[in-house]
């Protein structure tokens, strides 16, 4: 196979290898120019945290259930055509965003629907892609310097949004970017055409994929960590934005925190991808999941703009220094699994199922802390409570042993 000069570290860059990563870098440069803002176009519209609930709640449940759907096409059909589909439903996405325009307060769960069925097929297709066109020895590169191009699109798109939209009156801004969102969808929809195609053969067997859990101790401790992360993540990823914009009351503001947390996460990754080696990897999680968890300490009892910056840059160290080795050890872990070459799909599935289970767990805690009690006592607590996540991790990754050498 023809292979591109190596520009980093010991590495040959494939042409699948390197579309994949540029796919991943527009898919990255988009989600960082309007994902984010989404939350805040629909918090402005209404001003209620159950609103966004009731948003992200419907992307999480959507996504596993197109998690399993898209798992079975990609045995059936191609991978490249799911990861195609994934991009063209993104792209619909911000279509209907546009469509429904002030409007779209009242289409919650249309909108977070749609959005689920797009990150469910894009990321079975992506995480199944990634496990066949990377080996052992490439795989912490990937990752490393896949998370390196996601921090330069976490860099340039929330600026970049932040300013397009403080310089326009009312959502004009919001449609703006949204626009630009679709272009880069539209964009990635091409690219995926030069991916050599990956068709499948056998039954799918997701169920029996679950029950390995019974046979394989390794499998077992992976997807449990993946239902913690999910439990972090499924409700940290909206609510701090929204903090950054009830502090600061601009948008502006959310770029200039963006731009903090991928800045200094772009460095982080590069040197994590480089340093953390094989057998620094249980000891690179722990460290990253401690780190995590005392970030919340610096905004949970007193939300203002400088802390929140301050946390923005500690978890743009903590992020990479855990998800890089964790990320390689769970395809490790598949890779060395039962009849891992004819089951990866279903692996993938699964553990995409552990990790939104995690995340449905998180946002309905959320629902019922701000619907049941007060939200300004509620919130805090909460946040401390599911931001315990990613340090659990580490309780079951400790566990996994796997010739890493």
């Amino acid at each position: 196979m023809k292979t591109y000069k190596k520009f980093l570290g010991d590495i040959d860059l494939t042409k699948d290898l390197t579309l994949l990563l540029v796919i991943g870098g527009l898919y990255s440069l988009s989600a960082a120019l309007s994902n984010t803002f989404v939350n805040i176009y629909l918090w402005k519209q209404s001003g209620e945290f159950i609103d966004l609930g009731i948003y992200n709640l419907s992307i999480v449940v959507l996504q596993p259930l197109t998690f399993i759907l898209a798992g079975r096409w990609a045995k059936k059909v191609d991978r490249v055509i799911v990861l195609r589909m994934g991009v063209i439903a993104l792209a619909l996405f911000y279509l209907s965003v546009l469509f429904f325009g002030e409007r779209a307060g009242d289409y919650l769960v249309v909108l977070g629907g749609l959005l689920g069925v797009g990150y469910g097929f894009y990321w079975l297709a992506f995480n199944v892609l990634t496990f066949e066109i990377t080996e052992p020895e490439t795989r912490d590169f990937f990752n490393g310097f896949l998370g390196t191009l996601s921090s330069a699109g976490g860099m340039i798109g929330p600026m970049l949004a932040g300013f397009i939209i403080s310089r326009f009156a009312s959502f004009k801004g919001y449609t703006i970017v949204f626009t630009i969102s679709l272009t880069l969808f539209s964009i990635g929809v091409v690219l995926s055409f030069f991916l050599k195609r990956r068709s499948a053969v056998g039954s799918y067997r997701f169920i029996r994929i679950i029950k390995e859990r019974k046979q394989n101790l390794n499998w077992k401790y992976v997807t449990n960590a993946h239902f913690f992360q999910g439990l972090r993540e499924g409700t940290f990823v909206f609510i701090i934005t929204v903090f950054v914009f009830i502090s600061t009351g601009s948008e502006f503001a959310i770029g200039t925190f963006g731009l903090v947390h991928s800045g200094i996460s772009f460095i982080a990754y590069y040197f994590a991808s480089r340093f953390i080696k094989k057998r620094h990897r249980k000891r690179a999680i722990l460290i990253g999941g401690l780190l995590l968890y005392a970030a919340i300490f610096i905004i949970v009892f007193d939300v203002t703009y400088a802390r929140l910056l301050i946390y923005a840059a500690t978890i743009a160290v903590a992020y990479p220094i855990l998800l890089v080795p964790y990320v390689s050890t769970t395809y490790d872990v598949i890779g060395q699994g039962w009849k891992a070459a004819d089951m990866r799909v279903e692996y993938i599935v699964v553990r995409e199922l552990f990790l939104n289970f995690g995340r449905i767990v998180s946002i309905l805690l959320f629902i019922i802390s701000i619907t049941a009690f007060n939200e300004d006592k509620s919130i805090p607590i909460l946040l401390l409570f599911l931001g315990a996540g990613h340090t659990i991790i580490y309780l079951f990754i400790r566990k996994v042993d796997i010739s890493l050498s």
